[in-house]
C-alpha cells in the first residue's frame, strides 16, 4: 500500500487502483517466466526444450529456445518497471516526471502504469534518439 507521507500528485484511490493493477500484472510476468524456467529476474535463463534427438526435433528445439531468449528479455523488462512503478507508489514519487517533475497526467498513467515521464519529456527523448 502507498505510504503518500509526501505531496503527490495523484489521489490515493487513484494511486491504489494503480497499485492494484501493476500487483496484477507482476503476477503475470513472473508466471510467464518461471514458464520459460527464468528464477534470476536480472539473467537469461530460457529453458532448453527437450523434444527427442532426431536432426527434425533438434533443429524445433534451437528455434524454439532462440525465440524465447528475446521473449524473456522482454518480460524481465517489464518486470523490472513493474517492480520500479511499485516502489515509486511506495516512496510516495509515483505520477512524477522523473525529468521535469511535474506531473504524468493520469489518462497515460492508467494507459501505460509504469510510465515514469510525461508525454512531452517522452516525445523530447524520443525526437533526440
Amino acid at each position: 500500500m502507498a505510504k503518500n507521507d509526501k505531496n503527490t500528485a495523484h489521489s490515493p484511490t487513484f494511486l491504489k487502483q494503480i497499485e492494484e493493477t501493476l500487483l496484477l500484472e507482476k503476477e503475470k510476468l513472473e508466471k510467464e517466466l518461471s514458464k520459460l524456467g527464468s528464477k534470476d529476474p536480472d539473467a537469461i535463463d530460457a529453458k532448453f526444450p527437450d523434444y527427442g534427438d532426431k536432426d527434425d526435433e533438434n533443429a524445433a528445439e534451437v528455434a524454439e529456445y532462440i525465440t524465447n531468449i528475446p521473449l524473456e528479455d522482454n518480460l524481465q523488462k517489464n518486470l523490472r518497471d513493474v517492480t520500479q512503478s511499485l516502489k515509486r507508489i511506495a516512496d510516495g514519487a509515483y505520477g512524477i516526471c522523473k525529468y521535469c517533475q511535474k506531473p504524468i497526467e493520469e489518462k497515460r498513467l492508467l494507459a501505460r502504469p509504469t510510465s515514469s515521464a510525461c508525454v512531452e519529456c517522452k516525445k523530447a527523448i524520443v525526437q533526440e534518439a
